[in-house]
């Protein structure tokens, strides 16, 4: 459309991939590993990037459990503030890489529940929707609007009921509801109660000193909201964040803008229509002393950036609000199309190159 585009693109993710191993992974298998990566770990500290090292410690012999030979394990270790896994008691592994010991929340099954209960609520307030609709353009076209109605469903409610009874038309499977289907069964939740009683607190709460480097900070416990751990020796290493390769697209006429290559070590652009790489810049060489009711001269330089003779025009800003307290002056723009040199790579490292003598302006 040749139109200039800022803010008002189409953000489309491309591929997610981990900043520290670049391992890529598609969107299904992101979402699937919350958007982590199994891999590299941060650490809970100073939220830097963890690294393997490896040691050398003594085990017993299978033989014989009197003597002992020396054995590699790896542990997680942090360069900068030098925080190891040994200080949270994770337990050494004997490969490099996978089989972590995690901390289990204690609220997932709490928490599955609840999203289970919203996915069933959400699905039956789309199915009340959907009925509503029917029932409005029951009169045009009632066979036309099912077959649209169980395509488009969102939650995948229409495949299951059509996986139960295979042999169903589609006009009778848009009259089910979410209660008729065989394996839906509605889930219910217990309400939290407010406790009156809590756990007192300990004699030597008020009178032991504290150490304030064993005490976690705000940005620590913020970053591990399913557990906010409060003492230094409760912090575990987390599964580092996936970052996304996204492509812009405009809005309009739906041609891809920015689109970069699909490996994540390669920092090249398939598609990299970027505006100030075709667009002149505009420049204010000399700025004038602004007097009341007298006329100033402002002085522009524009930059061509690519190696073709451009045309420029100037035009006049859209007139406003009158009232605008901003709009205090009347400019005056030239009227005729400039014309502006092609760019001159070489020009730019040639100190001995001279000043080109390019009529600009057509008068």
């Amino acid at each position: 459309c040749q139109e200039v585009r800022c803010d008002h693109l189409v953000h489309q993710v491309d591929s997610h991939y981990c900043p520290s191993c670049l391992e890529n992974m598609p969107s299904a298998e992101a979402k699937l590993k919350k958007n982590r990566c199994a891999n590299c770990f941060d650490c809970p500290c100073c939220m830097h990037t963890l690294s393997t090292r490896a040691t050398s410690i003594p085990a017993p012999l299978p033989d014989d459990p009197a003597k002992t030979t020396m054995k590699k394990a790896y542990y997680l270790a942090c360069g900068f503030c030098r925080w190891t896994s040994r200080d949270v008691g994770m337990a050494d592994k004997s490969v490099a890489s996978g089989g972590w010991q995690e901390p289990e929340n204690p609220h997932t099954q709490r928490i599955n529940k609840l999203v289970e209960y919203y996915q069933q609520l959400a699905q039956k307030e789309k199915i009340e929707r959907d009925r509503k609709k029917l029932v409005r353009r029951r009169n045009y076209m009632p066979l036309a609007f099912s077959v649209s109605r169980e395509c488009a469903d969102k939650y995948g409610l229409g495949t299951r009921l059509q996986r139960q009874r295979p042999g169903a038309p589609i006009s009778a499977l848009a009259g089910l509801s979410l209660k008729e289907g065989e394996d839906q069964k509605e889930i219910k939740i217990e309400p939290a109660d407010a406790v009156e009683e809590v756990e007192p607190l300990p004699e030597d709460y008020y009178t032991r000193p504290i150490n304030l480097t064993e005490v976690t900070t705000l940005r620590q416990r913020l970053l591990q909201p399913d557990f906010q751990p409060i003492c230094a020796s409760q912090l575990y290493p987390r599964h580092k964040h996936l970052l996304i390769k996204r492509s812009l697209r405009c809005r309009k006429c739906e041609h891809n803008l920015s689109k970069p290559e699909f490996n994540p070590t390669s920092i090249k652009f398939k598609i990299q229509l970027v505006a100030v790489n075709y667009i002149p810049e505009v420049r204010i060489m000399s700025i004038p002393n602004l007097r009341y009711m007298k006329e100033s001269q402002v002085l522009l330089t524009l930059t061509n950036p690519v190696e073709n003779i451009t045309h420029v025009t100037l035009l006049e800003c859209e007139e406003g609000d009158p009232d605008n307290i901003n709009s205090t002056a009347k400019v005056a723009v030239p009227p005729k199309e400039l014309i502006l040199a092609g760019k001159d790579a070489a020009a730019e490292y040639d100190e001995l190159a001279e000043p080109q003598d390019f009529q600009d302006d057509p008068e």
